[in-house]
C-alpha cells in the first residue's frame, strides 16, 4: 500500500477544549470507573484507526505505577509540522483542541472509530499529566502537558528509526474519585479489538507492582470467525468452522461470521468501525433479513421445510454472530455511538450475508441439516410457548393480579413510585409484609428455588408457578409480547438470605431477568437488597454490620468487653421491625443496582454458570474457590 500523505493539512479544527474539565460526563459518560477506562479506549482508538488504515501492526498498552497508562503504536505518528490555521504544531492542536483530528474530511483516514474526534484532547484535559512522543522522520518529538495545558513547545529529544506515537497519561485525581484501572476490563476490551482488526498485534502489560510481570498478547489471523469461536467456547456448537462472509464496496467493507449452538438464546454482536453498537442499526437489519431468507431458501430447495416457514425468531435461536462494518462516514446516534444509522450499509450487509451463507450451507450439507433441524425445533417450541404465554396472561387478568397468598401489593398506582420485593421463603415474606410501608412497597414471597431458565424454553418456563406469579406481578408480559410501559414497579428488589442457598436463588432470578427481561436491567429497575450479616449489641445500643470489616470496626468502637455479636443466617431470623430498619427503610437500606456493562462477558458468565457444560463451570469454581469467605454449608 502506497503511504498516503499525512501532514498538518489533514488536521481540521472545529471548536475549543475549554468545556471538558467543567463537564467531563458529556465527553466520557461520567467520572466513575467506566469513564476512567474510557480514557484508555480513546487513546487506543487512535492506534486502532492507524491499524484499520493499514499503517500500524503493533499496539502496546502498559499499566504503570501511580495510575499511569502508556499507549504505543507503530503507525505514521501524529504530524508535528505547523498547522496553517492555528500556527501551532499539529501535535499540539490535536492534544489541546476539541474536535481537531484527521477524521473530519481532511483525508487523514478512510474509516475511523473516533468520529466525534474528542479522543486524545479530552484525555489530555482530564489528565493531571500527559506526555506525548512522536517517532517520525528519524527523530523523536515530545511535548509535556499538565491538565491540558502545554508546559513546553514540541521539541526534538532524540533520534530513532522507529515510527509511531506514544502517549503516557495520568488521570486527574481532581476529576476521578477512583483511579484504579481493572486489568480484566482492559484485557476484555482489547481482546475484542484484536478480533475485529485482523493481523494487528495488541500487547497489554500490567507493570503496576512488578516490572517483570508477563504481558498478554492478542493476535487473531481468523478475525471475527475466531471471535465467534471464542464466544461459543462454553457451548455445544452445531457448525464448525463458523460461516464467514466478507464484501468490499468502493468505500465500505463488511465481515460476517455465524455459528449455531444448542442454546435457546441469540447472541449477535454488531460493530461499526470497531465500535460496539449495542443497539444495532442498519447493519443488523440487513443481516437479519438475509439470514431469514437464506435459511428458508435452503430448506425449501432441499425439501426440508415440512410445510414450515421460519420467522426471524426461529432462525436466530441459538445463533452466535458477529457483524463488523467499516465505512467512511458512520452516522451514530448520539455521543454513545450505540446505533448505526447509515442506510447504504443495509444492502451491502444483506448481500454479503445472503451470498456467504448460501455458499456455506451448500458446502457443508451436514451442518446445514443440523441448523435447519434446530430452526424447526424452535418453530414448534415457539408456537407452544405462545399458547402457554397467552394462557398465563389471560389467567393473570382473570385473577386481577391479586395472587391470593402470594403478592401483597402496595396502594400506590404510580409505577415510578412503587417497588416490589422478591423475597426468599414464606417466613421472610411474612416479616417483610408486616415490616413494609404498604403505600409503595409490594412483597412477593417465593417458595424454594425457581427453574433455571438458562436451559428452558418459554413453554416449559411458564409451567413453573413461581415464575408465572412473578410475570403476572410485574405486569409487562413475557417473550415477544413484552411491554415495559406496563411494568407495575420501577424498583424490583431481590431480597434473599446471605448464605449459599440465598446466593443460588439470587443467581437463578438474575438469570431469569437477564435472559427474559433485559429491559429491566438496561432501564435501571433491578436491585439486590443487602441485609446485614451481624448485629453488634452493647447494653441498649445496637448497630448493624453488612460485612466483616464493619463488624470489626463496631467491636473496636464499643470495646471488646461485654459486646454481643449476633450473626444473621437468614432474613427469617429478623422480626418485622428489624427487617424494615436494616433492609427496607429507604433512608437507611443499602441497595445494589444491577447493571450490564459488558454484554459479551455477561453472556459468557451466565452460560458458564447456568448452562449444561460442566467443564468450564468446574474450572471457574476451582479458580475462584480460594477467594470465598464465610461459606455457610
Amino acid at each position: 500500500m502506497a503511504e498516503q500523505e499525512y501532514t498538518s493539512k489533514q488536521i481540521t479544527v472545529l471548536e475549543g477544549l475549554e468545556p471538558v474539565r467543567q463537564r467531563p460526563g458529556m465527553y466520557i459518560g461520567g467520572t466513575g470507573i467506566e469513564g476512567l477506562h474510557h480514557l484508555v479506549w480513546e487513546v487506543v482508538d487512535n492506534s486502532i484507526d492507524e491499524a484499520m488504515a493499514g499503517y500500524a501492526t503493533e499496539i502496546v498498552v502498559e499499566l504503570l505505577p501511580d495510575n499511569q497508562v502508556r499507549v504505543t503504536d507503530n503507525g505514521r505518528g501524529i504530524p508535528v509540522d505547523i498547522h496553517a490555521q492555528t500556527k501551532k504544531s499539529a501535535l499540539e492542536v490535536v492534544l489541546t483542541v476539541l474536535h481537531a483530528g484527521g477524521k473530519f474530511g481532511g483525508g487523514g483516514y478512510k474509516v475511523s472509530g473516533g468520529l466525534h474526534g474528542v479522543g486524545v484532547s479530552v484525555v489530555n484535559a482530564l489528565s493531571s499529566h500527559l506526555y506525548a512522543e512522536v517517532f517520525l522522520g528519524g527523530k523523536i518529538y515530545a511535548q509535556d502537558y499538565k491538565r491540558g495545558k502545554p508546559q513546553s513547545k514540541v521539541s526534538v529529544i532524540g533520534e530513532s528509526t522507529k515510527k509511531g506515537t506514544r502517549i503516557t497519561f495520568t488521570p486527574d485525581e481532581e476529576i476521578f474519585p477512583s483511579r484504579e484501572f481493572s486489568i480484566t476490563t482492559i484485557l476484555n476490551h482489547l481482546r475484542q479489538q484484536a478480533y475485529l482488526t485482523k493481523k494487528v498485534r495488541i500487547t497489554v502489560c500490567d507493570k503496576r507492582k512488578n516490572a517483570d510481570e508477563p504481558c498478554y498478547t492478542f493476535y487473531f489471523e481468523g478475525g471475527i470467525a475466531s471471535y465467534v469461536r471464542h464466544l461459543n467456547k462454553n457451548k455445544l456448537v452445531l457448525n464448525d468452522p463458523p460461516a464467514y462472509a466478507e464484501k468490499q464496496s468502493d468505500k465500505s467493507s463488511v465481515e460476517v461470521a455465524v455459528a449455531y449452538t444448542d442454546d435457546f438464546n441469540e447472541h449477535v454482536f454488531t460493530f461499526a468501525n470497531n465500535i460496539f453498537t449495542t443497539e444495532g442499526g442498519t447493519h443488523l437489519t440487513g443481516f437479519k433479513t438475509a439470514l431469514t431468507r437464506s435459511i428458508n431458501d435452503y430448506a425449501k430447495k432441499y425439501d426440508l421445510m415440512r410445510g414450515l416457514v421460519f420467522s426471524g425468531d426461529d432462525v436466530r435461536e441459538g445463533l452466535t454472530a458477529v457483524i463488523s462494518v467499516k465505512l467512511p462516514n458512520p452516522q451514530f446516534e448520539g455521543q454513545t455511538k450505540s446505533k448505526l444509522g447509515n442506510p447504504e450499509i443495509k444492502n451491502i450487509v444483506e448481500q454479503a450475508t445472503y451470498e456467504g451463507l448460501n455458499y456455506y450451507l451448500e458446502e457443508h450439507p451436514a451442518d446445514a441439516k443440523k441448523i435447519i433441524e434446530k430452526c424447526g425445533l424452535s418453530f414448534r417450541a415457539r408456537a407452544a410457548a405462545r399458547a402457554a404465554r397467552d394462557t398465563v396472561i389471560r389467567k393473570g387478568i382473570l385473577e386481577g393480579m391479586t395472587l391470593p397468598g402470594k403478592l401483597a401489593d402496595c396502594s400506590e398506582k404510580n409505577a415510578s413510585k412503587s417497588e416490589l420485593y422478591i423475597v426468599e421463603g414464606d417466613s421472610a415474606g411474612g416479616s417483610a409484609k408486616q415490616g413494609r410501608d404498604r403505600k409503595f412497597q409490594a412483597i412477593l414471597p417465593l417458595r424454594g428455588k425457581i427453574l433455571n431458565v438458562e436451559r428452558a424454553r418459554l413453554d416449559r418456563m411458564l409451567i413453573s408457578e413461581e415464575i408465572k406469579h412473578l410475570i403476572i406481578a410485574l405486569g409487562a408480559g413475557i417473550g415477544d409480547a413484552i411491554n415495559m410501559e406496563k411494568l407495575r414497579y420501577h424498583r424490583i428488589i431481590i431480597m434473599t438470605d446471605a448464605d449459599v442457598d440465598g446466593s443460588h436463588i439470587r443467581t437463578l432470578l438474575l438469570t431469569l431477568f437477564y435472559r427474559h427481561f433485559p429491559g429491566l436491567i438496561q432501564g435501571g429497575y433491578l436491585y439486590v437488597a443487602q441485609p446485614p450479616l451481624y448485629a453488634v449489641v452493647k447494653g441498649k445500643h445496637k448497630e448493624y454490620a453488612y460485612n466483616d470489616k464493619q463488624k470489626d470496626e463496631l467491636v473496636k468502637k464499643f470495646g471488646k468487653d461485654g459486646v454481643n455479636i449476633q450473626r444473621y443466617k437468614g432474613l427469617g431470623e429478623m422480626n418485622p421491625e428489624q427487617l424494615w430498619e436494616t433492609t427496607m427503610n429507604p433512608e437507611k437500606r443499602v441497595l445494589l443496582r444491577v447493571e450490564m456493562r459488558d454484554a459479551e462477558r455477561s453472556d459468557e458468565i451466565f452460560s458458564m454458570l447456568m448452562g449444561d457444560e460442566v467443564g468450564p463451570r468446574k474450572r471457574f469454581i476451582q479458580t475462584h474457590a480460594k477467594n470465598v469467605k464465610n461459606l455457610d454449608v
